[in-house]
């Protein structure tokens, strides 16, 4: 399917720590999820699609691996598993640059829904006619 590409970079700050002084497990999910939706949209673009509305329906298997730690540069990289007739399958690895050494801190499985927005009930919508 499609090439794992970058979709996201941020340097972690001390705002986004929790209570032990390791980024906040929800701060990673946020962007993570931010990832895998730009990372399943430009798929749909590049088979020749609309630029879809997407939701996010499921995130599988999220494995924080190692802590982030405020000051890595966080990279957030996606590769398209699956498209459907309306959903997107994504896979999400989260890799922080701490110094020169780069680790492995997060991964999960992202499964989005193109939905029409002009539907009250945000129907889904197939990504080609």
């Amino acid at each position: 399917m499609a090439e794992r590409a970058l979709a996201i970079q941020v340097a972690m700050m001390p705002r986004d720590t929790n209570a032990h002084g390791t980024i906040f497990g929800g701060i990673l999910l946020s962007y993570l999820d931010q990832a895998g939706a730009i990372g399943a949209a430009q798929s749909v673009i590049d088979q020749g699609g609309e630029p879809p509305k997407l939701v996010t329906v499921a995130m599988n298997r999220v494995e924080f691996l190692r802590p982030v730690l405020i000051g890595d540069v966080v990279r957030f990289y996606s590769t398209t598993k699956k498209i459907g007739r309306s959903s997107v399958t994504v896979q999400v690895e989260v890799e922080a640059q701490r110094g020169k050494e780069v680790i492995s801190v997060t991964q999960a499985e992202v499964v989005y829904v193109g939905v029409d927005l002009t539907s009250p009930d945000r129907a889904t919508k197939p990504f080609f006619e």
